[in-house]
């Protein structure tokens, strides 16, 4: 074998091997596994809406029912402070892929808006327009598995409330994050509480940090 058949033989060896590997069935081809790598940050939403800035803290903590003049709502529950950066609502319990949505991530999903009466009986009725996103898209995209016979409502002060099934399907309830068009107030539940349309205000949620299947 001459120098030139020596310089000619690895582009030819390539060649060849191309061919071969271009007969290999797809079915039968796996691909190398792409190396692991953090999830990007997300820089304000990333559905592309305005982000919104976390509502301001209160400088004065109403009293259990007591009437807040600036949203003229009653403040009901154990006021909780969160920082919204780190927080992440977590569907878990019954279902086949665990969720940890974002603020901004909450918002991207399909979005309701509803005026019901926030009545408690003996005390007020406040009236409010409030939006978010329906219970069934969270539970949909987390997967309910056939056995699960109740959604239970975790808020951050430990104070928790469920609701059947059939009920948290329902298309009118919802994780309100909206109230009168812009974020719901930190006296309210922000970042996210349950809305129930006719239903004792005492269930609707505030201050949600977990949605558990069970």
């Amino acid at each position: 074998m001459n120098r030139s058949s020596v310089r000619l033989f690895p582009p030819l060896l390539l060649v060849a091997t191309g061919l071969l590997l271009a007969c290999v069935p797809l079915s039968d081809w796996t691909p190398a596994p792409e190396p692991s790598a953090a999830p990007p940050a997300i820089a304000g939403s990333p559905c592309g809406l305005e982000p919104w800035p976390a509502p301001t803290v209160p400088a004065k903590i109403p009293g259990y029912t007591e009437y807040d003049a600036a949203t003229r709502l009653h403040m009901t529950g154990t006021y909780q402070e969160i920082d919204i950066e780190s927080y992440r609502l977590r569907v878990t319990g019954l279902v086949d892929t665990p969720l940890a949505l974002t603020y901004e991530e909450l918002r991207c999903l399909p979005r309701v808006e509803a005026s019901p009466v926030l009545v408690c009986p003996g005390f007020f009725e406040d009236r409010a327009t409030w939006a978010g996103v329906p219970i069934r898209e969270l539970l949909a995209r987390a997967g309910v598995q056939a056995e699960a016979k109740k959604v239970l409502f975790v808020a951050a002060d430990g104070y928790a409330n469920s609701l059947s099934m059939e009920a948290a399907l329902d298309p009118s309830i919802f994780l309100a994050y909206e109230w009168e068009g812009e974020p719901l107030p930190r006296l309210h539940g922000f970042p996210l509480r349950v809305v129930l349309p006719g239903v004792d205000g005492g269930q609707w949620t505030k201050w949600v940090v977990e949605v558990q299947v069970k």
